[in-house]
């Protein structure tokens, strides 16, 4: 076919970037102080979190989650310090403004402070992160307050901790009985005083993350299936928007059936190459007649 197809390969303007300061830890604790609920969501490539970052996201956890969302682990233990790095640094690129919280991963921090300082490090030189974020309660007290002394935020990881799922006896509620609540408060308060600037509680029941949350001194509360009373909530991404087609927790809201959307789409595009139907003639180039009569006498 002849004519004159444009020659550039799309048309699509950059969507213009609504005016946003880049959040700061002042900024934090500033909305705690005012009531305002903070917004977290884990996200690990850079259209999600260019998306995340225009909704107006305010923390953004890049968690060693990806091994099973994104790499399909059955847990997140394989997950290693170069894996989170990438991720995270793609992250950084599409979301410049939302606090970003690199994950540490299994072993990335277990086995010394030198080591948890080393590897702390590695996320805000090599990826830009703004915190850290480890699991753990007074048993990681040390390591918490080592990375704070090297001039580092850090986020302890309270309740269910997937690293050490094992020993909690599989993914199920923490807390729920007395003594082990009282060592989550324990925990929480020994986290505050190594220096955590913030804590997440994951499932644990509502009251306990109350109890945190109102016993905290200068320390953020956020919660992940653990009710209202915390300074703000985290939720999977994968979890939050059907994308992640083995299981959907009960601690999260399908906000959009982004999966759903993707399924469909995809079918339409096998359907429509198999019918002939796609590439249309405003999907493909063409060349000009005398270029191609060219081509034709070149060839011989």
């Amino acid at each position: 076919m002849g004519g004159d197809a444009g020659d550039e390969p799309g048309d699509r303007e950059e969507v213009p970037m609504t005016e946003r300061k880049r959040m700061t830890l002042p900024d934090l604790f500033a909305k705690v102080a005012a009531g305002a609920p903070i917004t977290w969501l884990t996200c690990y490539d850079y259209p999600t979190a260019y998306l995340q970052d225009r909704a107006g996201v305010d923390m953004i956890l890049v968690g060693d989650s990806l091994g099973m969302t994104m790499l399909g682990f059955d847990s997140t233990l394989p997950v290693t310090m170069d894996d989170m790095i990438r991720h995270a640094a793609a992250v950084r690129r599409g979301a410049p403004n939302a606090w970003l919280v690199g994950d540490m991963p299994y072993m990335s921090y277990q086995p010394s402070v030198e080591t948890a300082i080393r590897n702390a490090g590695r996320f805000m030189a090599e990826a830009g992160c703004d915190s850290v974020k480890l699991e753990g309660g007074a048993e990681m007290a040390d390591r918490v307050a080592a990375i704070a002394r090297a001039g580092i935020p850090v986020i302890g990881h309270l309740g269910l901790t997937p690293q050490s799922v094992s020993a909690l006896g599989g993914f199920r509620l923490q807390g729920k009985g007395a003594v082990q609540a009282k060592k989550i408060l324990d925990d929480a308060k020994a986290l505050e005083d190594a220096g955590a600037f913030c804590i997440l509680l994951e499932l644990v029941p509502d009251r306990v993350c109350a109890l945190v949350t109102e016993r905290a001194g200068h320390c953020i509360i956020m919660g992940l299936g653990s009710g209202p009373h915390a300074h703000g909530q985290l939720l999977i991404y994968h979890d939050a928007f059907g994308l992640y087609p083995k299981f959907t927790p009960r601690m999260a809201k399908v906000f959009a059936d982004a999966g759903a959307v993707i399924r469909e789409g995809l079918e339409a595009y096998v359907r429509e190459v198999t019918e002939g139907t796609f590439p249309a003639p405003a999907n493909w180039f063409g060349m000009k007649d005398e270029e191609y009569d060219e081509l034709l006498r070149l060839l011989g």
